[in-house]
């Protein structure tokens, strides 16, 4: 069951500051970027955090622009079968759905947690021809401490909806207000309340 956090505030850490993503402590892990549906350019705060942390890495797609979702998974896959360290999954919209399909197929196995970012609704009625085949969402539990940010008024995904994914995927839910769909539309720059609600997931609900 997840639990749903309006966000009006950065939530609190128990033991000081939370690391930076620069921070030492980040090399127990393997950071992976998996991107959305036409990748995510320098304003997006994934490439940005990248510039942040050079040695967190990228999930990369032959083709960004006509999505398929057994290669999607299968680059998934390869990317978290390489890690020789636990990886800590940061996703964006298809790329969350992404997961979802690869936890189903795989069962998980690697990844120690992930933050799943706007996740894109692929069965709602006006989406993209292109992203149809990654209908239907799968709804198993995933198997590692998750988190799902949605903003309130995101044109890919309903706050209900992504409320929905949460509690299937046994995340819990941040709602995000007016952050449309937390991309770089949305003008995040390096998105630190983001940074911060990593570092909570990954420090406090893994150990707790």
């Amino acid at each position: 069951m997840s639990a749903a956090l309006a966000l009006t505030s950065a939530p609190s850490i128990r033991h000081g500051s939370p690391p930076d993503l620069r921070d030492a402590r980040w090399r127990r892990f393997r950071l992976l970027m998996v991107p959305g549906w036409h990748g995510s350019g320098e304003q997006h705060w994934q490439t940005r955090w990248q510039s942040l942390q050079p040695a967190i890495a990228r999930v990369e797609q032959d083709d960004w622009e006509r999505p398929d979702p057994g290669s999607w998974v299968a680059r998934l896959d390869a990317e978290v079968r390489a890690s020789a360290q636990p990886v800590v999954l940061i996703a964006h919209s298809l790329g969350c759905i992404t997961v979802a399909h690869w936890v189903r197929e795989t069962g998980g196995r690697g990844v120690a947690a992930a933050l799943l970012v706007a996740p894109a609704d692929v069965e709602r009625t006006l989406v993209a021809p292109e992203l149809r085949g990654f209908a239907p969402v799968p709804e198993e539990q995933l198997p590692f401490a998750t988190r799902v940010v949605a903003s309130d008024d995101d044109p890919c995904c309903t706050l209900t909806r992504a409320g929905h994914f949460a509690s299937t995927w046994g995340a819990d839910l941040v709602a995000i207000p007016s952050g449309g769909h937390l991309n770089a539309r949305s003008q995040l720059g390096d998105w630190p309340t983001g940074q911060l609600l990593l570092h909570d997931l990954v420090w406090r609900r893994r150990a707790g």
